[in-house]
């Protein structure tokens, strides 16, 4: 009989211990990376509380998130805005460790669940002093060339990873229609046609999608790579007199021909994730927009990966902003935003959240439809496998150079070089000689005496743009680079006498042996909300510098700037003119092509006006009457006598 009652209870307890191992077999399976994406999701979902998954809806600033908060609160995500950097010229081991601590938080929570932090890295790793800083997308789009877009991707990808980031709020694929727009330079173009082909830049940033890959299925190659954000979705380059976060007014069938085009490739490409735009679309704001978030982005384009908000994107549904929170919450959640970017007050947002869950007014399905996205963006790119940074990628960021180590010294290099290409070849030359047959370009590198005038030939803030180290960027040396002054010197005769004069008055041109003169004007840096601009001349007393030089001189006007400006006035003095758009931290790709070592071959990315009394006017419009159109570019051959 006691033989018989042990017999039973030992096979009870192989029942109660093959229950806890197939218990705990179920409960590891989203930790197997064997396992399907969709399984593994799945399986994860199943297994978060509400505070859980809200907690993964949750994107918080850097200055707000610490180990203790990022496990109280299961946070998903984090992100640096504009500036915001552990320390001042941090080094990638500063980045690396403030990450990977903020992971540790995450990972210490029940589910282990990883965050992933985010950053705008726009035109290189901006944030980042150091890094190699690339022309803005007005210049990339100049060059029509989607090879350098994915080239330059892959560089960028690189050095964010190189300072523990795993994901890009790049690129904006918005088709910019009034260079008004303080955005604009963030735009490849007017034509929706060459911003298409521009979204090969996912490609270098997230890796190349296998051709038997499901479309609109995010995918990020691996850990040189990151989880890419087409943005802003949609119609944010198509807003009234260019006015930023404004009224995109516009019939469907416009909106989808324009604006819509470039997301149709960047879905195709796998991008992982899509920003929602501050603007409203015939009076409605996109934030609040459930039939193009949902319907169309998520149903009709097939669009897996989540869809992110702007930074307190939410609290702008209303006017004035955050006049009424909770609604927000629910009409932002509701139309089929997933992540929230909360820079201030995220305890707010979890806590209405979660009260209109509960209350019923925001569904189940629509939390667990969003965190399946970003979980699926997560395990796409390796990220429970990989959570932590690997300090061994530090040495990809554009500063970092190592002599005593062959391959570190080549990768900056590269990266450099890289960007050195791309300013070559979104230079526009718009006009070289007085006369066809007596052309300024290429100048002469042997010219025994050149004056170099005007605010931006020694500021590399300058030379650099907006979204440079700040948010709206900075004048002087914010970071590390070669400015076009020193670019001049590098390339002239050793005998040349390179004179510098910021506002020469016209007397001081006159008598004094100049070759020619070098002008270098255009706009201070700017980023959104403080860069719209409805008169569009050239500011900081640009057209004076022009008017004393040229009116004395032969001489080549650089104009660096995100958009055309009001040139017409100042044409019939110069001798040669050329539009360098932001060409960032390389300045010798400005002189590589003006002294003849390589050709111009930019063209036009966007028409050039002649008076901003005809904006908004693009190719195709009735009224189109440019000062260059668009596509525009006169080109110059390698001059193989001027070489030294």
């Amino acid at each position: 009989m006691v033989s018989r009652m042990n017999s039973g209870w030992f096979v009870f307890l192989c029942v109660v211990v093959l229950c806890k191992c197939a218990g705990a077999i179920g409960y590891a399976k989203y930790k197997n990376p064997s396992q399907p994406i969709d399984v593994r999701v799945k399986d994860l979902l199943a297994r978060m509380t509400l505070e859980e998954k809200i907690g993964q809806m949750t994107q918080i600033e850097r200055a707000d998130a610490t180990a203790d908060v990022m496990k109280n609160y299961y946070i998903g995500s984090v992100l640096s805005g504009g500036g915001s950097v552990p320390a001042p010229k941090a080094s990638p081991a500063t980045w690396i460790n403030m990450v990977d601590e903020l992971q540790k938080g995450a990972m210490s929570t029940r589910l282990k669940i990883p965050m992933i932090y985010g950053i705008d890295a726009v035109h290189g790793h901006n944030n980042v002093y150091g890094a190699t800083i690339f022309p803005h997308n007005i210049g990339l789009g100049a060059t029509r060339d989607p090879d350098l877009a994915r080239r330059i991707g892959a560089a960028t990808a690189l050095e964010v990873r190189a300072t523990g980031i795993q994901y890009a709020f790049a690129p904006c694929v918005a088709v910019c229609r009034d260079p008004r727009w303080g955005r604009c330079y963030e735009s490849y173009s007017e034509d929706p046609k060459i911003v298409k082909a521009m979204t090969e830049i996912i490609v270098g940033l997230q890796g190349n999608p296998p051709t038997n890959s499901t479309k609109g299925v995010p995918f990020i190659a691996g850990q040189s790579n990151v989880a890419a954000c087409a943005k802003h979705f949609v119609g944010d380059g198509g807003t009234t007199k260019g006015t930023d976060e404004n009224n995109t007014v516009i019939d469907y069938q416009g909106l989808v021909n324009i604006h819509m085009t470039p997301y149709f490739d960047a879905i195709a490409k796998g991008v992982s994730t899509i920003m929602v735009s501050y603007s409203s679309w015939n009076g409605q704001k996109m934030h609040a927009n459930h039939f193009l978030v949902s319907q169309v982005l998520k149903k009709q384009l097939g669009f897996k990966g989540f869809v992110i908000s702007d930074w307190q994107g939410i609290d702008r549904i209303t006017s004035p902003p955050d006049a009424n929170y909770s609604l927000s919450v629910l009409d932002g959640v509701g139309a089929g935003i997933d992540m929230v970017m909360i820079p201030d007050n995220f305890t707010d947002f979890i806590s209405d959240l979660t009260s209109q869950v509960k209350g019923g007014f925001i569904s189940m399905s629509r939390i667990n439809d969003a965190v399946q996205r970003i979980l699926r963006v997560k395990f796409t790119m390796g990220l429970f496998e990989h959570p932590m940074a690997d300090p061994n990628l530090a040495n990809q960021l554009g500063s970092k150079v190592t002599c005593n180590l062959d391959v570190f010294q080549t990768t900056w290099q590269e990266h450099r070089e890289l960007a050195r290409e791309a300013v070559r070849k979104s230079l526009v030359l718009l006009k070289n000689g007085k006369s066809a047959s007596k052309p300024l370009l290429p100048l002469d590198k042997n010219a025994p005496k050149i004056l170099v005038a005007g605010t931006h030939p020694d500021n590399l803030g300058y030379q650099c743009g907006g979204w440079t180290i700040e948010w709206q960027g900075l004048s002087g040396n914010s970071t590390i680079g070669t400015t076009i002054l020193e670019a001049i010197k590098f390339a002239v005769s050793p005998s040349t006498d390179v004179v510098y004069q910021q506002n020469p008055d016209a007397n001081y041109v006159k008598g004094k042996g100049f070759s020619y003169a070098i002008v270098a004007v255009g706009e201070a840096p700017y980023a959104e909300m403080k860069g719209d601009n409805l008169n569009l001349t050239i500011p900081l007393g640009g057209g004076d510098t022009i008017k004393n030089v040229c009116g004395s001189l032969k001489c080549l006007v650089i104009l660096i700037s995100g958009r055309p400006l009001a040139i017409e006035p100042y044409l019939p003095l110069v001798d040669a003119f050329v539009a360098a758009w932001l060409p960032g931290t390389e300045g010798q790709g400005v002189t590589d092509v003006i002294f003849g070592d390589y050709g111009f071959q930019g063209k036009l990315p966007r028409t050039w006006f002649k008076s901003v009394d005809q904006l908004p006017m693009n190719v195709g419009d009735n009224h189109y009457d440019p000062l260059f159109p668009l596509g525009f570019g006169l080109t110059t051959t390698v001059a193989e006598n001027l070489r030294e």
